[in-house]
Parts: C-alpha cells; sequence; structure tokens
C-alpha cells in the first residue's frame, strides 16, 4: 500500500509535527506488536464503516489485573494502524484502571500531528476497541462473580 505522508495531518506542519508524522508513518510501515495472543484475557475488534478501517486488540492481563501482554491484527489507512500501533506500546504493564483511563487527548498526543474532523474516527479507532473489549470483559467478569 503507497502512502502519500502529505495526506496525514491537516494543514502546514511545524517541525516538530513533521517528526511526529515521520514516527506516524514508522509505526505504519514498521507497526509494533502485531499478531494474535491465544488464550487472551480480551479479545475485541472494532470497525470504522465510513473507510473500512479495522483492529482486533488482544489483551492478556495477569492477576493484578495488569497488561502482561498485547497484540493487534488489522488494516486500515496510516493514522489509524499507527494509533493502535502505538497505543500497544503505551498500554504494557499498566493496569486495567489505568486503561481505562487513556482518553483520546492521550492518543492525539501520541500522534501529535493535528488530525482533523475527517481523520478522527481513524485515529480514535485503536481507543474505541481497547474500551468496548475492556468493557466487555468486565460485564462477562462481573457475570461470573455474581453467580
Amino acid at each position: 500500500m503507497l502512502i502519500d505522508p502529505n495526506t496525514i495531518g491537516e494543514g502546514e506542519l511545524s517541525e516538530e509535527e513533521e517528526i511526529y508524522k515521520e514516527n506516524i508513518l514508522d509505526h505504519f510501515k514498521h507497526p509494533r506488536n502485531t499478531g494474535v495472543l491465544e488464550d487472551c484475557t480480551i479479545q475485541h475488534r472494532e470497525l470504522n464503516p465510513l473507510c473500512g478501517d479495522q483492529i482486533e486488540l488482544f489483551v492478556c492481563l495477569d492477576e493484578q489485573k495488569t497488561c502482561r501482554n498485547v497484540r493487534f491484527c488489522g488494516k486500515g489507512c496510516a493514522i489509524s494502524q499507527a494509533s493502535v500501533s502505538m497505543l500497544t506500546d503505551a498500554v504494557k504493564n499498566k493496569n486495567v484502571e489505568e486503561l481505562k483511563s487513556i482518553t483520546r487527548e492521550d492518543i492525539l498526543a501520541m500522534l501529535g500531528i493535528p488530525v482533523g474532523v475527517v481523520r478522527m474516527k481513524c485515529a480514535l479507532l485503536s481507543l474505541k476497541t481497547l474500551h468496548k473489549g475492556i468493557e466487555q470483559w468486565e460485564k462477562k467478569h462481573e457475570q461470573k462473580t455474581c453467580h
């Protein structure tokens, strides 16, 4: 897939934003933490129907509910795939409460470039996948402890 580096970010970029743009391209071309985890604690898939971006996230929690391993599979634009690659690096060794407290501002800060309205869903698909996965896991976990 060919990426036009000029389509990443909105408008003129500062020198610092240009460096972030290079980081985004690096995460897109060489994503971190890719693959499937068998026997993971959390597995969730999300799709952005507007553009077709897809992310499936696999999170392994230990007994203290801390992320010990994380992987993802996905396809889509440079923004969505770089976002999930960066997020998987950021969540390691964080507990569930810390994972739940990651915000859209945190994701946008990781990306480091202005993201327009059209690309916002791409940028935040990784966070949506993580939070929805945790939500489903908590509901399932809650049901098991209530019986």
